[in-house]
C-alpha cells in the first residue's frame, strides 16, 4: 500500500521559513513525477511546485517563484518543499502528490493517477 506522509507544517510569521517533507512508503518513486499542491479555505486546489521523475526539471507557480524550492531525495524516498519569505496568502493545507505511472508529468496527470498525502497545515500570520 502506497502512502505519502507530509510533515513540517505549522504557524509562522510573515517573512519566516518552513520546510515541508513528504515521506513515501510502499513503493519507490525514483522514476515517478512528484509535486506539492495547496488548498486555502474557499479556494480550489492549486499546484505549488512540481519536479520531474528525473529531478532535472522543476516547475513553480508564479506566486511562489523565487521563494519556494522543491527537491527530492530518491534514496530516502522523500520529497521536500523549502518555503522562504512566507506571506499570509501562503496559508493553506499543503498536499504531497506522486504519480502512479513512471516517467509522468504531475502537471498533466489526472487525479485518479496520483497518490495524495493527507495534507499538512501551513499558517502564516501577518
Amino acid at each position: 500500500q502506497v502512502q505519502l506522509v507530509e510533515s513540517g507544517g505549522g504557524l509562522v510569521q510573515a517573512g519566516g521559513s518552513l520546510r515541508l517533507s513528504c515521506a513515501a512508503s510502499g513503493r519507490t518513486f525514483n522514476n515517478y513525477c512528484m509535486g506539492w499542491f495547496r488548498q486555502a479555505p474557499g479556494k480550489e486546489r492549486e499546484v505549488v511546485a512540481a519536479i520531474s521523475w528525473s529531478g532535472r526539471s522543476t516547475y513553480y507557480a508564479d506566486s511562489v517563484k523565487g521563494r519556494f524550492t522543491i527537491s527530492r531525495d530518491n534514496a530516502k524516498i522523500t520529497l521536500y518543499l523549502r518555503m522562504d519569505s512566507l506571506k499570509p496568502e501562503d496559508t493553506a493545507v499543503y498536499y504531497c502528490a506522486g504519480g502512479k505511472k513512471p516517467f509522468c508529468n504531475i502537471l498533466k496527470t489526472p487525479d485518479e493517477d496520483v497518490y495524495w498525502g493527507q495534507g499538512t497545515q501551513v499558517t502564516v500570520s501577518s
